[in-house]
């Protein structure tokens, strides 16, 4: 096969090849070589799989017509199952951003400026090059329906939950999985959807992206997509960046069609969701399955997105039975510690009125602590103190004077700082910390001010901080 890929390149270049080897194909059973000429280099493709030869290289002349960043496609020979496309280096976006940071909490501004190309290009594909695209050169399915999710969510169940050994009652199961993908459907899907939109297919070339392996490409919902790129395991996007990254693709959508943001949300953590669990259906297939490691690498990280779109997305359906099952995979010290990965924790303190209720718990896997402060003295009953907070300078001052609130907080710090120790060992990424008080503006707000000060002079965590009576 490689002599033959070898004949090809010099019959299209007219000259030898002087040089060849293999380049890695992430999660592809393709086989790529890098063929060196004199004058010109290519990459060789070995595919035995014709369908899905026809699908990319269909695509990539489309694509390629319309001026977008593709690799051009030299020269094919479809009964031999091999084609020549152009050589982009070896530079992809992912291995720029593990490069370049130093910790899963930042992004280097170059990194965020490439991420904010991509997801203005996104719209091109979807959108321009879609309205035109011949779908029936689309491999394995002409779009992204009802069977397709079907397809991925049994990918999920069997290759990810059951290996996890996670319990569930298969039918109730199979009903959420039905109400979630009647709920999909309900999105506009007539446009392009990429399938694999995710930063290792994507390469950079003198600062610019170049867009590959999109032969699994079909008719599907805009929202797809951008959750693959936002929410891509190994890439771990601080999730301020992501919000970024989504308002600019958003922009950019709108400069093609009408676009209804809010009901593009509505359906947007649908996506997420059930990317979320195609990816972790690979995952599991890959690793627990076919014993790959380098697979469940990717588990604690998935864990972690699975705990952010729980703890902040909202569906409007009710699919209890597979929440209950996401929920237990959140709740899994196990599924957080394959694999070797350190996450970091992010720790929420907050204060409150008892008066107006108890926080809600938001970390996705009900770990926390909600401490009463009502037994201290409270400055809110002094008149100088009444319409001040927790925050003014006058309050801190009363209580830091108060020996019962030193040693209350202490006993907090006691409680609390062998917990965040163990959650840290067993890569939990969220603890929620909460005070209540009778109105949620003296004593809470002071503690937690508080404990916030000691936890980032003690932890390398991120603290964020909510006084929710004095907020709302």
């Amino acid at each position: 096969m490689h002599e033959k890929l070898t004949k090809l390149f010099e019959s299209h270049f007219k000259e030898k090849v002087v040089k060849s080897g293999p380049v890695t194909a992430n999660g592809s059973d393709r086989k790529l070589s890098r063929l060196v000429g004199v004058k010109h280099s290519a990459i060789g493709v070995e595919n035995a799989d014709r369908t899905e030869n026809i699908a990319f290289l269909e695509f990539s002349r489309h694509f390629y017509k319309l001026g977008l960043p593709v690799p051009e496609i030299y020269s094919e020979e479809l009964d031999s199952d091999i084609y020549l496309e152009e050589d982009l280096g070896e530079d992809t976006l992912f291995d720029l951003l593990d490069e370049r940071r130093s910790d899963e909490n930042t992004f280097p501004a170059d990194i965020e400026v490439l991420y904010e190309k991509v997801v203005q290009i996104l719209p091109e594909f979807q959108i321009k090059a879609g309205q035109s695209l011949n779908y029936e050169a689309c491999y394995p399915r002409h779009s992204f329906d009802r069977q397709s999710m079907i397809w991925d969510l049994n990918y999920f169940k069997y290759y990810f939950l059951k290996l996890a050994k996670v319990p569930f009652n298969e039918q109730k199961l199979e009903d959420d999985f039905d109400t979630l993908t009647h709920f999909l459907m309900q999105a506009d899907h007539n446009y392009f959807l990429y399938r694999d939109f995710q930063s290792r297919n994507i390469m950079i070339r003198e600062d610019q992206p170049y867009f590959i392996d999109y032969q699994g490409g079909r008719r599907g919902a805009l929202q797809y997509d951008i959750a693959s790129l936002l929410f891509d395991a190994k890439a771990l996007l601080p999730f301020d960046v992501r919000a970024r990254l989504l308002e600019k693709y958003l922009e950019a959508v709108s400069t093609h069609i009408k676009l209804e943001q809010k009901q593009f949300m509505t359906y947007y953590a649908g996506y997420v969701l059930i990317r979320l669990m195609q990816a972790m259906g690979a995952y599991g297939f890959r690793g627990f399955y076919e014993r790959k490691v380098q697979f469940l690498q990717s588990v604690p990280l998935a864990i972690k997105n699975l705990e952010y779109v729980l703890r902040t997305m909202e569906l409007p359906i009710k699919i209890p039975t597979l929440m209950n099952a996401l929920q237990t995979l959140v709740r899994s010290t196990r599924l957080r510690e394959l694999g070797d990965v350190n996450l970091s924790m992010t720790i929420q303190v907050q204060s409150f009125s008892y008066k107006k209720g108890l926080p809600k718990d938001k970390s996705g896997h009900g770990g926390g602590f909600i401490f009463d402060c009502r037994s201290l003295p409270n400055p809110g009953r002094l008149e100088q103190y009444k319409e001040q907070t927790g925050n003014d300078p006058e309050v801190i001052t009363f209580l830091e004077n108060e020996e019962n609130v030193h040693s209350f907080l202490t006993h907090v710090k006691d409680l609390i700082s062998p917990v965040i120790e163990n959650y840290s060992e067993r890569n939990f990424s969220h603890l929620s910390v909460a005070f209540g008080c009778t109105g949620g503006q003296h004593r809470s707000v002071y503690c937690a001010n508080t404990l916030v000060k000691y936890l980032q002079e003690k932890y390398s965590v991120k603290v964020h901080v909510k006084h929710r009576e004095l907020e709302d």
